[in-house]
């Protein structure tokens, strides 16, 4: 019996409404679960006599799911009620945003309105952003570092070391089954030698498009570029771009001020974003080009399809990811990315989770295409 009255009761929070068919009376606390549901998932009329368009009642409803809610369901109705309810202007509003729960989509929503926040929301904003970017390196930044520094060190592993430069004892433990007893010796078939030291093993260059579609792609863009940046075997840049290009490598260092010079929103211009990176590549062989954009070219397609043609024939190892985020990516310019794939660059949707591994085998100059097939990711097929 116990179990029916409970089924009775989810059916009637599910269905919000006292004419449901369920017969079900809500009391206690379901009747404020209701009222937050309605006042989210309601008619048009409970919508906007629920929340209305203030920021204080929007404020005490955000706080009512969150003691109502786990946090994941939390992420899933602020994100509705920005988007079925046109909240964002509110988001300039210091006392909603003490009350967020802070989520990716939400830091890139908070990113797109920054230029016209007053100050204090703008302080505010940044708190929230700080939040979300700590959650995120807690959760990322040791994988990534794990798998980057563990690829360096077996690239920068030398086979044919010169007699000063071998490392004994890797050499004697590869060699042990090339012991010869009659002369008590062992034979060292196969050198290993330390790693030459090099200023940096890899060049890294990060190319963002920062149109308002990509809004979580450039937050956890902005993570993995500054965790890359605290590594000194990699040298890298993060260049990102709408209509115009702007260098945020300097800004590396802190993810909070990079991703607060992101300019979410405007038009896209690949070409000439990668006119630039091309101008920063030094040693083509030993580069790593990630370019994270949907592929919908504002400026001269043609022209960025022979660029990048041309930097992937240098030998740099060219990627383009359509999306740096959890929901993959559902609208992107399919024929660029299969010319692209024609011209040897890879071009599919990557997880946050799976970026590290990503990066992994791109040092190790993995086959990109065998990778993404190893770890079920649809990659864009070449024109026939």
């Amino acid at each position: 019996m116990e179990q029916i009255d409970e089924r009775l009761r989810r059916w009637r929070l599910i269905l919000g409404g006292e004419e449901d068919g369920t017969g079900c009376k809500l009391s206690g606390q379901d009747i404020g679960i209701d009222k937050s549901l309605n006042a989210l998932y309601g008619n048009e009329a409970e919508r906007r006599g629920g929340l209305g368009a203030s920021a204080p009642k929007v404020a005490r409803w955000l706080g009512d799911i969150r003691s109502y809610f786990p946090s994941s369901i939390v992420k899933v109705m602020q994100k509705d009620a920005l988007e079925r309810l046109n909240l964002k202007s509110l988001l300039l509003e210091p006392e909603m945003m003490e009350n967020v729960e802070p989520d990716v989509n939400m830091a890139a929503n908070l990113l797109a309105l920054k230029d016209i926040m007053p100050a204090k929301a703008k302080d505010t904003a940044r708190i929230v952003v700080r939040r979300v970017v700590e959650e995120l390196e807690r959760k990322l930044a040791n994988h990534l570092r794990q798998a980057v520094i563990g690829s360096l060190n077996k690239a920068s592993r030398n086979r044919r070391p010169r007699h000063k430069e071998i490392d004994w004892n890797r050499t004697i433990k590869a060699n042990l089954k090339h012991y010869q007893a009659s002369h008590k010796t062992i034979i060292p078939e196969t050198r290993i030698g330390y790693g030459r030291k090099r200023s940096s093993l890899r060049d890294i260059i990060l190319c963002i498009d920062q149109s308002g579609s990509m809004g979580t792609s450039v937050v956890y863009s902005g993570v993995f570029g500054a965790v890359l940046a605290s590594l000194p075997a990699v040298n890298t840049r993060m260049v990102v771009f709408d209509t115009a290009v702007v260098d945020l490598s300097e800004d590396l260092q802190d993810p909070i001020d990079l991703l607060f010079g992101v300019q979410l929103g405007g038009g896209t211009d690949i070409n000439r974003a990668l006119k630039y990176c091309q101008s920063l590549i030094r040693r083509p062989e030993e580069t790593i080009l990630i370019l994270i954009s949907d592929l919908y070219e504002g400026g001269n397609n043609k022209e960025m399809l022979k660029r990048v043609a041309n930097i992937a024939s240098s030998g740099v190892q060219f990627i383009a990811l359509l999306a740096l985020n959890d929901e993959g990516a559902p609208y992107y310019d399919h024929r660029n990315a299969e010319i692209m794939a024609s011209f040897g660059v890879p071009s599919f949707a990557c997880t946050p989770n799976l970026f590290p591994d990503l990066m992994a085998a791109a040092i190790n100059k993995q086959d990109i295409n065998q990778w993404a097939a190893a770890n079920e990711i649809v990659t864009s097929r070449k024109t026939s």
